[in-house]
């Protein structure tokens, strides 16, 4: 492919229009990017899920044996299933200074902008080199980050500075809560509805953990918040995001399963959640699903950890990034990133990016054109303060 040029919001538009639900490969999409950039002499290292139809892209723009700069982003997006789009959600539509479409926002504007500049990064011949980390499956619980990540370990020279452009309407930020995901599957036994003191409803009994859960919730609301931290809320939150169960109404369910999450600001000890937890399950659940039938259980698998982001003021990441937003200030988020999976290996890292959070996962997506522009000035400032002196 012959070098070719885009605009932002031409490259947002091409970014956009591919559809990387996390369900589906985002192939198509870093195959384009890697064309993209072999067209401008740029190699780029894809690093494969199991499967082979997922991978993530890193490439370097500039020398390989200096620490450079990481522009880190997802590929993939979430689903507009069931959502009342207005217009096609991966065919950009720009209107009263606004592009609408999915993933405007979260996140492919950051990573569509910096490619958009490979052109202005190569006419300057950079001394610190610039490198792309573009991820799958953040949005399913940071799966692709760490493959990366281990492979940037193999190169031998570490980056010196990770900046990933998750949505902070371009506020810098420092910290940001950890994740723990997990499932939680019950079986009891079935028996027709008019004996139910012969079976083992595992519905009820999963509605009984669903709401030790939301107890706790509040619990750790109460004892546990921190109003100094930032977070909003500033406290560890506990979540049930989707439950399924049962076959008929006059069956005694045999089956139930939901998903669950805590939240966790940096510092708290989400381990004590679990501990809880199991115990609730332990001692309060088992026994009795038991007593009517000994094969009974319930079992909980762990979906996603992806660690917080941990402030650490005055790194270099923080003060790089403040002196290109132009601002002393720095802010948290409740969110979590792949911004923690880089710190833990020792890589300063913050978060900055174009667009509003508010307008992530939601139906007629947008970010504002105001928003694009500051991204690029951002990166460009990078680019002539920075990488090219």
């Amino acid at each position: 492919m012959p070098a070719q040029s885009y605009s932002p919001v031409e490259m947002i538009t091409k970014l956009v229009s591919f559809d990387t639900t996390s369900r589906d490969s985002n192939l198509p999409l870093i195959n384009f990017v890697a064309e993209y950039l072999r067209g401008h002499g740029i190699a780029s290292t894809l690093i494969y899920d199991d499967s082979r139809q997922k991978a993530n892209l890193y490439a370097t723009v500039g020398p390989e044996d200096v620490p450079g700069i990481v522009l880190s982003g997802h590929t993939d997006v979430v689903p507009v299933d069931g959502q009342p789009w207005v217009t096609d959600p991966f065919r950009v539509v720009e209107k009263d200074g606004r592009l609408y479409g999915r993933g405007t926002t979260d996140m492919k504007s950051f990573s569509a902008v910096a490619l958009s500049l490979v052109p202005a990064f190569l006419e300057r011949k950079l001394k610190t080199p610039i490198h792309f980390a573009l991820s799958y499956d953040e949005e399913v619980g940071c799966l692709g980050a760490p493959r990366m990540i281990a492979q940037l370990e193999k190169l031998g020279v570490k980056p010196r500075i990770v900046i990933v452009g998750e949505p902070t309407d371009m506020t810098v930020v420092n910290a940001h809560k950890g994740v723990r995901s997990f499932r939680t599957s019950l079986t009891g036994l079935e028996q027709h509805s008019s004996a139910t003191h012969l079976g083992v409803n595992a519905v009820m009994y999963a509605c009984e953990i669903v709401h030790f859960l939301g107890q706790l919730a509040e619990e750790w609301k109460a004892t546990h918040s921190r109003p100094e931290s930032g977070f909003e809320p500033p406290h560890t939150t506990i979540h049930v995001g989707t439950i399924q169960g049962g076959t008929a109404q006059n069956i005694i369910p045999r089956h139930c399963a939901f998903t669950w999450e805590y939240r966790l600001i940096p510092g708290d000890d989400g381990e004590e959640i679990r501990r809880r937890f199991d115990a609730f399950v332990a001692e309060k659940i088992l026994p009795r699903m038991r007593a009517v039938w000994p094969e009974a259980s319930v079992e909980t698998a762990a979906r996603a950890a992806v660690p917080p982001l941990v402030p650490e003021s005055g790194s270099s990441a923080e003060a790089l990034c403040k002196a290109l937003a132009r601002t002393n200030e720095v802010g948290v988020v409740s969110y979590g990133t792949e911004a923690g999976q880089f710190q833990e290996v020792g890589i300063s890292t913050v978060v900055c990016g174009p667009g509003n959070i508010d307008q992530a996962h939601k139906p007629n997506e947008f970010i504002e054109l105001a928003q694009v522009k500051k991204c690029e000035e951002f990166l460009r400032r990078l680019l002539n303060e920075v990488c090219a002196v």
